[in-house]
């Protein structure tokens, strides 16, 4: 029982974690979008997309550091990320467009498809990317078993 209580407030935990993570990551980009729509004649998509992708590596690393704590190998890891905005980034501008072409207030599209996004990619990180491989950084470095550097453990280095 108390067991069962422990693992759903690591849960928790995690849960928050990410969102603060992510939220710092939502930052990051809004801030380059703007940025770089001041300061350089970018068009808008190519200041999103650099938005985008700076705000998608500061997240994984973060959450994949502190949040699932794993000692997964971050190139698998991060490709793993890569096909999930693979995915997502053209299925939710899609959806932005369809909303905002029916009267929907840009605002609301948009923060729709960050919820979505938020929900979506901590169930793919937790289940997919880090799912077996959660807290084995913790483990890993209590044994003095870990690479940093690369996140890999130094076993599958030999």
């Amino acid at each position: 029982m108390a067991e069962e209580s422990s693992e759903k407030k690591k849960e928790v935990i995690r849960v928050v974690k990410f969102a603060l993570f992510s939220a710092s990551a939502g930052l990051i980009e809004a801030g380059t979008i703007f940025a770089l729509e001041k300061l350089t004649p970018f068009p808008s998509w190519a200041c999103y997309l650099c938005g985008l992708v700076l705000s998608v590596l500061w997240n994984f690393t973060l959450n994949r550091k502190f949040t699932f704590q794993s000692a997964a190998n971050v190139p698998v890891a991060m490709l793993k990320v890569a096909a999930y905005y693979a995915v997502f980034t053209p299925l939710s501008t899609w959806g932005v467009h369809m909303l905002t072409s029916r009267g929907w207030p840009a605002a609301l599209a948009d923060g729709l498809a960050m919820g979505s996004n938020l929900i979506t990619e901590f169930l793919y990180q937790r289940f997919v990317v880090f799912g077996k491989s959660i807290d084995t950084a913790v483990k890993a470095t209590e044994k003095g078993n870990t690479n940093e550097d690369t996140g890999t453990d130094n076993a599958m280095l030999s």
